[in-house]
């Protein structure tokens, strides 16, 4: 059998002159030469070809000129150095090397300058430094931005990483924006699901929810006055990275899990209806990504995870409240500016100054200590997000203002105005005319603040089926609907028979243990006549 590379020939030489064939026996047997046979002879292991001079290229005239040129980059500023298809442009123009292509400088290009920065005393561009983190010790934050289809749109909102640097355990949430009210609520929701805070360094950004000024060149930082206070109650140690690329690579195990966490869970675009459900995702993936591991690492996350929680600093007593309060005035749209956009309130407090509570994905409305509205934070800048109900009495003295009203259309889009609202609306004012069918409709969805969606929804639809175009027949068919759930589901075991609405709810009473009435107590009040007058009596 005829050897497959050169090391089985010359093994099967080595072999068979062990065995006492001769050199020219070996020569005839293998088809080869007798130099071939001797070095086979003296070596087990081939020497390795001889390489070829380079092939003479018509670039070889202009690799001077070349050289020159990234010579030249080493002093010129960092924005205006050659690139290669500047190189190839003015070797054509300036010097009619009309013979060469871009492939050929641009491959020259690409290894001749990084030895000329070699033989300049430059050394390489980057050098990364591996390194070692004791458990419970150092963990690193940051955002990074994703685009998810909310509520049937698509969206970017920006995701938050706290990441421990031992295990490598990561937790993420997802907020409308990164504001400081979202890197807040990130660390307390980060903290809880961990059970502990790290005891060394937190390396960060310099994002202005944490750093109010970067001073000079240094590391030294004018904090955030809410976000020192947060540090000083969950005893965080904070480092932040130099300003720009460079300060990436010194928290690179955050910016590479933002990376691989959304390339294994948010593609493709997840579509969910409200962040609450996409948070609910989020932590389930967490849960997930603690299986996986890490490189060549022995173990999973989850186990390194195991050894290093005993080892963090234990919560404080209390949360900290992250949330930002903002006092405003109600505008005469009945709504509030937050943030970039706008939110409605009943309308009674049009004209009144409130108070908003602003949390990374909603936010609550208050006069007072009531409050008064609560709205999922926009996405979008100069938006609004309007709640019918706020503005059903307005509604009322206003008919006509309903049908183009922007808080129907996003009711609408939110799916509680439902296609049976629209049928019911329409058969009342083609019974009672626009302006009464319309209030009539209005006074239904009154109903909703005490009767549940799903039974309305099904008194609208029982009283269209019968022409009961009334508030008052809506209310009497939600209640038969909420009754009938309430009904046991069991059949009884006899023939079905009509029970009265009386003996129902007397079977739902506890029982009477009281004595029957007896009237002999009232023997004492009969008149009692004289003997005398009963025997004159005929």
């Amino acid at each position: 059998m005829t050897p497959k590379s050169r090391t089985d020939l010359y093994a099967a030489i080595r072999r068979d002159y062990r065995a006492g064939l001769g050199k020219r026996a070996l020569m005839r047997k293998y088809g080869v030469g007798h130099p071939t046979v001797q070095k086979a002879l003296e070596s087990a292991w081939p020497q390795p070809r001889k390489k070829l001079p380079p092939r003479p290229t018509r670039l070889d005239p202009f690799k001077s000129l070349v050289d020159e040129m990234l010579r030249a980059d080493l002093v010129a500023p960092r924005k205006q150095r050659h690139t290669a298809k500047r190189v190839f442009d003015r070797l054509v123009d300036e010097h009619r090397a009309d013979g060469i292509s871009y492939g050929m400088v641009r491959a020259y290009v690409a290894v001749r300058r990084g030895e000329i920065r070699a033989e300049a005393g430059h050394g390489s561009a980057e050098v990364f430094v591996a390194q070692s983190h004791r458990p419970g010790q150092e963990a690193e934050v940051d955002f990074g931005d994703v685009t998810v289809r909310l509520a049937g749109q698509t969206v970017v909102c920006s995701l938050f990483s706290l990441r421990l640097s031992y295990s490598g355990k990561a937790v993420h949430r997802v907020f409308a924006t990164s504001g400081q009210e979202a890197f807040l609520e990130g660390h307390v929701h980060a903290f809880s699901v961990l059970g502990g805070v790290p005891r060394g360094k937190v390396r960060y950004d310099n994002l202005k929810a944490a750093v109010a000024k970067v001073i000079g060149f240094a590391r030294e930082r004018q904090e955030n006055a809410r976000w020192l206070a947060f540090r000083e109650h969950y005893g965080v140690d904070s480092f932040y990275c130099r300003p720009g690329l460079t300060g990436a690579h010194e928290k690179g195990g955050v910016e590479g899990d933002i990376g691989r966490f959304r390339r294994n869970h948010f593609v493709p675009v997840p579509e969910v209806g409200s962040l609450a459900e996409l948070n609910t995702l989020v932590e389930q993936w967490d849960e997930e990504d603690d299986r996986r591991r890490i490189r060549m690492r022995p173990r999973t996350v989850g186990e390194y995870f195991a050894v290093e929680q005993p080892l963090l600093a234990p919560l404080p007593g209390e949360v900290f409240d992250a949330g930002q309060v903002i006092e405003t005035r109600v505008d005469r749209h009945s709504r509030v500016w937050a943030r970039a956009g706008f939110y409605s309130v009943p309308v009674r407090y049009i004209e009144r100054r409130v108070r908003i509570v602003l949390h990374a994905n909603e936010l609550a409305v208050y006069d007072g200590t009531t409050e008064i509205a609560r709205h999922e934070r926009l996405v979008a800048k100069a938006g609004e997000r309007l709640e019918l109900d706020h503005y059903l009495e307005a509604l009322l003295r206003k008919p006509g203002a309903l049908p183009g009203a922007t808080a129907l259309e996003q009711a609408r889009q939110a799916g509680r105005f439902t296609p049976i609202h629209d049928a019911w609306w329409a058969a009342a004012r083609k019974a009672r005319g626009d302006k009464k069918g319309t209030k009539a409709l209005i006074e239904v969805l009154l109903l909703h603040r005490r009767i549940p969606h799903e039974h309305l929804v099904a008194g609208l639809a029982a009283s269209l089926r019968v022409g009961a175009l009334t508030a008052d027949a809506v209310a009497l068919e939600a209640r038969k609907a909420a009754e009938s759930d309430d009904a046991p589901t069991q059949e009884p075991e006899g023939p079905s028979s009509v029970t009265s609405l009386t003996e129902r709810r007397l079977a739902h009473l506890p029982p009477d243990r009281r004595p029957l009435p007896s009237p002999a107590a009232y023997d004492q009040l009969l008149h009692r006549r004289p003997a005398a007058d009963k025997e004159s009596m005929p």
